[in-house]
Formats: structure tokens, C-alpha cells, sequence
């Protein structure tokens, strides 16, 4: 009984992969839209439409506030992940390429790790340790053989924070879950961003003006699929996991923004990119199997999201 995986956890496993899958594509979308976009108002763009589709959503859905003991933790992911890691991830998109930035991101799985122990209380299993350095050695191996020529220390540093921002976000956000709803965590962590993102609005609605559809497009892409729909899946199953255990499956990212890179912009990737990339997803694959009884101890903590709002 104990190694057949619940229908929960394989809902948490398919809410993760939806969210690392939009989450990649983001990094394509960036790139597109900021040739047309400021870092600040690409974020308040993409955060706008994520707030209507959320907000729509917890109409219909009647969800209602969230409790007062889970808005500390929603401030804080709100300023720091929806708000700050937008504008410093769009910065950095426009100063090196995707596979760099993905990669320099990606050292924020490190940082939730320690500080979801440190925090958190998470553990740090052998398996799980394995599994991150597994994965960012493969990151590191796919933003190397990506990049072309020198990267830009601007860029570098600004991915960096971005990281920060992000790790720092998700354990924030993570006890927020315990109180509130995904949905409600979701959106009002979208809508806190929003708000910090409000000094843009001018510079938003003046490039909207002149900017091609295609980079609005991207825009809208990026607050409906990436924001709205795989900041709700990471938030479900984080829900039903370790912050440790989520961040280490984002270490998939590098190596599927390498393919849709390939794909969407006919980048063709070399052998040590792909073998950067296989290397990623078996870290994933390690980090993430195995627990059993722990994962049910966490699970049951965890509030259904049905019974909030």
C-alpha cells in the first residue's frame, strides 16, 4: 500500500510538471516581448492579466478573502516573487540570453532548500541533496553551452536577485498555503505584485501603445498561462510537498527552455547542452522519489483548498 503513490501526490506530480513546463516557456516569452517592453512594465502587464483571469476565477469559484493569519506570508511572496523576480528576471532577460538566464535562476532551488530547512523545518534527506546537485550540475552545463560569447555582469547580477527574490518568495508563500487556499494564495499574491508594479503604468500604457501585437500577445501569454494557471499548479503542489522538494523540480527548467528555444526559435542545440539537459530532469527524478510516509505526514497538515473561502 505504501508504494502505490495517491491520487493526490500524482495530482501534486502533474501540477508540478504543468508549472516547470509554462514556467520554461516564460523564458522564450521574455525574450520576445522585451524588445518591445520595459522590465517594469512587462511585468505589470503580465500581472495585470494574471489578476483578471485569477480574480475571475475566485468569482466563480466564491472564494472570498483570505484569512488575516495567511496575508503575511501573501505580502511577502506577492513583493518579493510576483513583483521584484518579474521586473529583475526582465532586466536580466534583456542583458543575456535565455539559457543563462534560466541557468542563474536556477541557483534559487539551492537557497529554498537551505532556507526551507533553516525556516521551514524541511528535511534534507540524502536523496534530496543528491538530486540538487545532480540538477544543477546539469543547469550549469546548459547555461554554459547556451550562451554565446561573454554574458553581461549586469544581467548576471540582476538573475541573481531574481533568484533571490524567488527563494525567498516560495518560503514565504509556503505557510500562507496552510492557511488560505491555493486559489486565494495565488491571486492575492498576483494582486500584490500588481500593486508594487503600479509606478510602470505610465510606461505600460505608452509602449502598449506603439508595441507590435505579437509582443502584446506574448504579454498576455505570459499572465495567463505562466502567471495565472502554473503559479496556481506550483502553489497546489507545494501545498502537498516541501518547498525543498518543489524548488528542486524547477531544475527541469534549463534544459526545456533549451528545447523550446530550438523549437520556437530554431536555436539548435549542441550535445553538451543536451546532455546538460538530460542531467537536469535525472536530478528531478532523484529529488523527487521517494517518501512515503513522510510526504503523507506532510499532506495531512495541508488545508483543502475547498474547504477555505
Amino acid at each position: 500500500m505504501n508504494t502505490t503513490p495517491s491520487r493526490t501526490q500524482l495530482l501534486a506530480t502533474a501540477a508540478a510538471v504543468v508549472t516547470v513546463v509554462l514556467w520554461a516557456s516564460a523564458f522564450v516569452a521574455i525574450r520576445e516581448a522585451g524588445d518591445s517592453y520595459s522590465p517594469g512594465a512587462l511585468a505589470l502587464g503580465r500581472l495585470l492579466s494574471g489578476v483578471v483571469v485569477l480574480g475571475l476565477l475566485c468569482v466563480v469559484r466564491r472564494e472570498g478573502w483570505p484569512p488575516r493569519s495567511a496575508w503575511r506570508g501573501i505580502a511577502v511572496s506577492g513583493v518579493l516573487w510576483f513583483g521584484f523576480y518579474m521586473v529583475a528576471l526582465n532586466w536580466g532577460e534583456q542583458q543575456v540570453d535565455a539559457g543563462t538566464a534560466a541557468l542563474v535562476v536556477n541557483v534559487g532551488p539551492l537557497l529554498i532548500a537551505l532556507l526551507g530547512a533553516r525556516l521551514l523545518g524541511d528535511p534534507m534527506p540524502p536523496r534530496l541533496l543528491a538530486g540538487l546537485a545532480v540538477s544543477f550540475a546539469g543547469a550549469v552545463t546548459v547555461g554554459l553551452s547556451s550562451a554565446e560569447g561573454g554574458s553581461s555582469v549586469l544581467g548576471v547580477v540582476l538573475c541573481l536577485l531574481a533568484a533571490v527574490g524567488y527563494a525567498f518568495g516560495v518560503v514565504a508563500q509556503k505557510p500562507a498555503l496552510g492557511q488560505a487556499g491555493v486559489l486565494q494564495v495565488t491571486t492575492f499574491g498576483c494582486l500584490v505584485g500588481a500593486v508594487v508594479c503600479l509606478p510602470f503604468a505610465s510606461q505600460l500604457v505608452s509602449e502598449a501603445a506603439h508595441a507590435p501585437v505579437s509582443a502584446t500577445l506574448d504579454v498576455v501569454y505570459l499572465g495567463v498561462f505562466p502567471t495565472a494557471l502554473a503559479f496556481t499548479t506550483w502553489a497546489y503542489a507545494l501545498a502537498r510537498t516541501t518547498a525543498s522538494r518543489m524548488g528542486a523540480t524547477t531544475y527541469a527548467v534549463p534544459a526545456l527552455v533549451v528545447l523550446m528555444s530550438w523549437l520556437v526559435l530554431g536555436e539548435v542545440p549542441g550535445l553538451l547542452t543536451l546532455a546538460g539537459g538530460v542531467l537536469c530532469l535525472a536530478g528531478v527524478a532523484v529529488s523527487r522519489s521517494r517518501v512515503r510516509g513522510r510526504s503523507r505526514r506532510v499532506a495531512a497538515r495541508e488545508p483543502r483548498p475547498e474547504k477555505v473561502g
